[in-house]
């Protein structure tokens, strides 16, 4: 759908294009949904903490300076945190709602990260990341989830894709305070990045109760005049009788109904049409695709990376990194306002080509270097891993859960993105446990199976990865699902409306009535 410059799209209607800064009630909801995204914050904090810990000599010091698989202990420890969650995330955001799962999830960072900066051992330090991860998956299983159902259908695509280039918020505030702390003459040079890492934990807690909660999960609890009033305050200033907000309450209610009377909101649903497998198909591949693509390398393991190139220094290094996380953080938040515009394939298609290309180069480059080694080839590497990165931040940073969150319906919503997050932990584990193994090995040698890996993904993105820009959240399983794709309202599908009629829809079976006549006629 291609929506008349000035317009949205909304069952079937157009209507005026609102500027969220001038509607008071976006205004209001908008602003207090960025303490929402700041839960993909910490997971960026994280893999770049990690990196600049790994360059202080203190803290190399007090833990007797681990590498191989101690030091990819230490980072996938976080990441098997997240895949023991799993299973209970999606029934925490379900059943007690999407702010509670992140207060959950907040609660249990807290405690991790206390242990984690008072810690006096390495078992400590690994047990802390641990009870780090579990938290990060419950509260990050939830806050995409509350983002997509309260946003208008025109901000959809830029918020949801702003929520996860936070991770390069946090990226880049770890970054500069590990490069400042370097300077710290004692063991509080690690200490302080590692408690910092709970401040987006303490202010989430401190404003969740501000955001209204998700108006789809209210619906589902049978609430719909709390569900309506929250609409209508996030969308049209309190009125609720506005004609988008009633149109909207129709297709999320109706939808919502036919999901629970015709289909199981269980794991095999995941698997059950053909709709839902080509779903399931992109949710396992985005997790993997965002993780294991040569970027875990750079995450986690940029010192090995720039001491394979000769730049041993760790002022240079903890200045390299933080500088790449400013570009990353730039280019990622700028690609957030072009998603509808340019459209979701097209945008996959041209970050996974430009990753190939950038990392082809990168691996030539890299095998000179360790050949003959020059000056003029490790800055070239350096040069090329900005190159990458700006590729990869035209797609898979934003788009991992904008898109993984959009084209799934209600009934299995948390669910999908649980699956999402578990190929997401699966991919960051072997990332976090192998590659400095691998690396340790073969050196510059591993680059060449991403190389292999990359040209995979980008014939798999081209197979499987559908258009879904400027379509309504409800309105886009008809593109998995075409006529049997379960919409209510006034974008009601045949299907949907014989449905709607068996189960007393009147409005929406009204339309049955009118095809019925058609036919006739």
């Amino acid at each position: 759908m291609d929506p008349q410059e000035g317009t949205f799209e909304l069952a079937g209607k157009r209507f005026p294009r609102v500027t969220w800064y001038k509607n008071s009630g976006m205004r209001k909801t908008y602003l207090r949904l960025l303490f929402v995204v700041l839960t993909s914050a910490t997971n960026g904090y994280d893999g770049s903490m990690m990196n600049g810990l790994q360059i202080l000599s203190y803290w190399q010091d007090y833990f007797n300076h681990p590498h191989g698989s101690q030091l990819g202990l230490l980072n996938c420890i976080m990441s098997v945190g997240g895949l023991c969650a799993l299973p209970i995330v999606p029934y925490i955001a379900d059943y007690l709602g999407r702010r509670m799962g992140i207060v959950i999830g907040d609660i249990l960072m807290l405690v991790g990260v206390v242990l984690q900066g008072v810690s006096t051992n390495f078992s400590m330090f690994v047990a802390a990341r641990f009870l780090i991860g579990f938290g990060v998956s419950i509260a990050h299983g939830a806050s995409p989830l509350l983002v997509t159902e309260l946003v208008h259908t025109q901000h959809r695509a830029i918020f949801t894709t702003i929520y996860n280039t936070t991770w390069y918020l946090g990226a880049i505030v770890a970054a500069w305070l590990t490069f400042g702390t370097d300077y710290v003459q004692s063991n509080w040079c690690w200490r302080v990045p590692s408690i910092v890492q709970g401040f987006p934990s303490v202010i989430q807690l401190t404003f969740v109760w501000l955001i209204p909660e998700s108006p789809r999960w209210h619906i589902s609890k049978g609430r719909h005049e709390k569900a309506l009033h929250i609409l209508a305050d996030c969308h049209a200033n309190g009125d609720t009788e506005d004609e988008v907000v009633q149109l909207e309450m129709k297709e999320i209610k109706d939808t919502l109904r036919m999901e629970r009377e015709m289909e199981a909101n269980s794991w095999k649903e995941l698997i059950r049409t053909k709709g839902n497998r080509h779903r399931l198909l992109i949710l396992a591949s985005a997790g993997l695709f965002s993780q294991w693509s040569g970027n875990g390398l750079v995450s986690y393991y940029l010192t090995l990376i720039l001491d394979g190139i000769g730049i041993t220094n760790s002022t240079t290094q903890t200045l390299i990194n933080g500088i790449l996380q400013i570009v990353n953080y730039i280019v990622a938040l700028s690609m957030c306002f072009v998603v509808d515009k340019v459209g979701r394939r097209k945008l996959f298609l041209v970050s996974t080509s430009g990753m190939l290309g950038s990392f082809i180069i990168w691996t030539i480059c890299s095998a000179r270097n360790d050949q003959d080694s020059s000056t003029g080839l490790g800055r070239t590497v350096i040069a090329m891993i900005f190159v990458y990165y700006i590729f990869y931040n035209m797609a898979w940073s934003g788009l991992l859960v904008g898109y993984s969150v959009e084209i799934l319906p209600f009934s299995i919503r948390a669910k999908g993105l649980a699956c999402m997050n578990l190929f997401v932990d699966i991919a960051l584990f072997f990332n976090q446990y192998i590659n400095p193994i691998a690396l340790d090995a073969i050196h510059w040698r591993y680059y060449i199976v991403y190389c292999c890996w990359l040209a995979f993904e980008l014939v798999f993105v081209w197979k499987f990865y559908i258009e879904t820009r400027n379509t309504p959240l409800e309105e886009i399983a008809k593109h998995f699902d075409g006529e049997d794709a379960l919409v209510g309202g006034e974008a009601a599908t045949t299907k949907a409306k014989i449905v709607a009629a068996k189960i007393g829809l009147e409005d929406t079976a009204f339309g049955m009535e009118q095809v019925e006549h058609k036919e006739k006629v």
